[in-house]
């Protein structure tokens, strides 16, 4: 009777296990078939330090931070003679998209290269050269002189499901043609100094030398284009991000037209929308983009935006957080004409703009103080008038001193320029004075306030 009790437990068990087996994913007619179209990146650099080796160099206490890996940088090596020139070298991967040798990868393998050399998987090793590159997107198009090369199946990173299997080829550490796996873990993921890529996030194990090598899903088709980790230690930690790949193709389409990339331009300083904020503009929850700066000459202004303004969707597609917008507009081909809905003053309201170029060279100076003060005891805080040749600016008020009170409670900063409160506009000190008296107790009002010359919004709430 025991016996039978044993065997009558353990067999379920056994034949779930052989059925969980049954359902992993086998990798291996993919790996067949896509390795022969992975390649392995080297470049040289002559006569300079090396960057890279400096960057992989990391010390113990490196603080938690995204970066980009590099690839293994070589040792230096020898001078030729007196002062000679030094050769560095590092690592990386990429991809062959087509069969006379066009080779995408990243823009952080190559950067600065003198030399760069592609090994095929059959061993061949061929010079390349830069098509064009983007540092913004983290992407470079190389060409080797090869007929009837092996490339591989560009799928729709669109069409990826959090919780779906995806495989990196590439080469961690030097060694070529490593395979890893994993899930997604996420999708348009949003970088510190990455506004134009909605980053895949996965769990799949990728390394210094996997940077520009592909992830594929399960039919064989590449999704993204390994490119960041997120890390304390600078090796892998379970979290990696890849560029979507119909981001990708959007970039190398115009880097192999005219070497370059064009990106839409709204011209709006934004924010996120938090809780306090939502409350303080009456919104129901926490959602859009805050439009704390509306930039002059710009398509926004052309369209009517102004500061304010919470933008919903864009081109129909709803805006969830801020960082959602610039993933959008980049992607929008300048001269187009676009929909986009905003809420203003509680009203929905739906406007039509023709997106600029960007142009990434503009700055605001921040303002300085004239003589005059006003002393306001209802927000706890010094202010005076604003005098500003180099930047145009000549209205709102400076923040000279923070006491105990509301400002200090809304994060309000020495410095900090006053432009407006409750949607009134503060273009001196008579009208600080005015609008702060006027204010509703016990409930938030947004208070727009320029920092170090950024625009944004902060909530207020006087008790």
């Amino acid at each position: 009777m025991l016996s039978l009790l044993r065997a009558s437990v353990i067999l379920p068990l056994v034949i779930m296990a052989q059925t969980a087996l049954a359902s992993l994913p086998d990798f291996r007619d993919l790996v067949k078939e896509t390795s022969p179209a992975v390649v392995n990146i080297s470049t040289i650099q002559h006569g300079r330090s090396n960057p890279h080796y400096q960057q992989f160099g990391l010390p113990e206490d490196v603080p938690e931070i995204f970066r980009h890996f590099f690839g293994i940088p070589g040792q230096p090596g020898g001078g030729h003679g007196q002062g000679g020139s030094r050769e560095h070298t590092s690592l990386g991967s990429g991809f062959i998209v087509s069969e006379d040798g066009y080779i995408l990868t990243n823009n952080h393998v190559i950067q600065d290269a003198d030399e760069i050399i592609v090994r095929l998987n059959d061993r061949r090793q061929l010079n390349a050269q830069v098509i064009g590159a983007d540092k913004s997107s983290d992407l470079a198009v190389l060409k080797v002189e090869a007929d009837d090369l092996p490339t591989v199946d560009l799928g729709k990173s669109e069409d990826l499901e959090v919780g779906e299997w995806v495989v990196a080829i590439g080469s961690p550490f030097g060694f070529d043609y490593s395979v890893t796996a994993g899930i997604v873990s996420a999708k348009g993921r949003s970088l510190p100094n990455e506004n134009y890529v909605p980053f895949i996030q996965t769990d799949v194990a990728i390394n210094p030398g996997n940077s520009g090598g592909p992830l594929f899903n399960l039919d064989g088709e590449v999704v993204g284009i390994n490119s960041q980790i997120y890390t304390r230690s600078g090796g892998f930690m379970g979290v990696s991000f890849a560029i979507p790949i119909d981001v990708a193709m959007e970039v190398v389409d115009q880097l192999k037209e005219t070497g370059s990339v064009s990106r839409g331009w709204l011209g709006v300083v934004i924010q996120e929308v938090d809780k306090d904020l939502a409350e303080s503009f009456g919104l129901s929850k926490a959602a859009g983009a805050l439009v704390a700066q509306v930039l002059p000459d710009s398509p926004a202004e052309e369209a009517g935006f102004q500061t304010g303004d919470v933008i919903l969707t864009f081109d129909g597609k709803d805006i969830r957080m801020s960082s959602d917008l610039p993933h959008h507009v980049g992607r929008v081909k300048p001269g187009s004409s676009v929909r986009v809905m905003i809420m203003r003053n509680g009203t929905r309201k739906t406007l039509r703009v023709t997106i600029g170029t960007l142009d990434s060279s503009a700055g605001v100076m921040p303002a300085r103080a004239k003589p005059g003060v006003v002393d306001s005891s209802r927000l706890g805080v010094t202010v005076a008038s604003v005098d500003d040749q180099r930047s145009g600016n000549n209205e709102g008020v400076v923040v000279r001193e923070v006491k105990q009170g509301p400002a200090m409670i809304s994060g309000v900063q020495v410095g900090d320029v006053i432009t407006s409160i409750h949607g009134q506009s503060v273009r001196n000190l008579a009208d600080f004075e005015r609008v702060v008296e006027e204010l509703p107790s016990k409930r938030r009002v947004p208070m727009r306030i320029l920092r170090q010359g950024v625009a944004m919004f902060i909530p207020l709430r006087v008790e």
